[in-house]
């Protein structure tokens, strides 16, 4: 009983200098955001055809989506800023009325293509030239930087600079002082790509766009000890 009695003892001595020896610490969250303009456009367009056949409206489509890659090409786009991201072959079905099963009666051939424009002063004509000489798909148009780096790196610092001001803030207000930084973790960043604005949806010509802003964000998270 004796020896139950000193286990416990010598038990509750340990525990509480374990709790002792811990620091006390405070984790927050700090966020940054800088907008920055954008100086890079990536637009997705593309060309559909039908035939009768399959090689009909394959054919068709190679012609005129060759007219739509020598236009971008004529407005100063390199080849590198030109890539297909789609390219499909599918039958037409439809079902004629009075008949039970449809049948196919036609083929669609479509062909998508991504284009880097990094000339927004160009970008209305870019759009123009190419919906005037056969791309009658649009999948739309985003903004961003090409090097977006700097941006993400300020909003980094202003992340880090909000986390510090917040535990200051929260230990003044519990009459605590602020120790040195334990561990600092970076949390998500995000480059949001605003959509493209129009001002008609029939593709005016000279289409209208508005670059507007980017905003770029940055999140840390940030232990710091604590003092009495």
């Amino acid at each position: 009983m004796r020896s139950l009695f000193t286990a416990l003892l010598l038990g509750s001595v340990l525990c509480s200098a374990a709790l002792a020896s811990e620091t006390a610490r405070i984790t927050v969250t700090g966020e940054g955001t800088v907008e920055a303009k954008p100086d890079m456009a990536m637009i997705n367009l593309g060309v559909t055809t039908e035939g009768t056949t399959a090689a009909e409206a394959m054919a068709a489509n190679s012609v005129q989506l060759g007219a739509v890659l020598e236009q971008l090409r004529a407005t100063g786009i390199e080849e590198r800023d030109l890539q297909t991201s789609g390219l499909s072959l599918s039958p037409n079905w439809q079902q004629p009325q009075g008949e039970v099963t449809p049948r196919i009666v036609g083929y669609l051939a479509m062909n998508q293509l991504t284009v880097r424009v990094r000339d927004l002063d160009a970008l209305g004509g870019v759009l123009d030239r190419t919906i005037q000489d056969g791309a009658n798909t649009f999948n739309g148009l985003t903004f961003g930087l090409a090097d977006p780096v700097p941006a993400l790196n300020e909003a980094r610092k202003l992340a880090v600079a909000d986390a510090m001001a917040r535990a200051k803030l929260l230990t003044d207000a519990a009459g605590l002082v602020l120790g040195p930084v334990v561990a600092i973790t970076e949390g998500g960043a995000s480059i949001p790509m605003p959509m493209f604005r129009m001002a008609d949806a029939e593709f005016a010509r000279a289409v209208p766009v508005a670059a507007g802003e980017i905003s770029t964000s940055a999140s840390v998270t940030m232990v710091f000890e604590l003092s009495e």
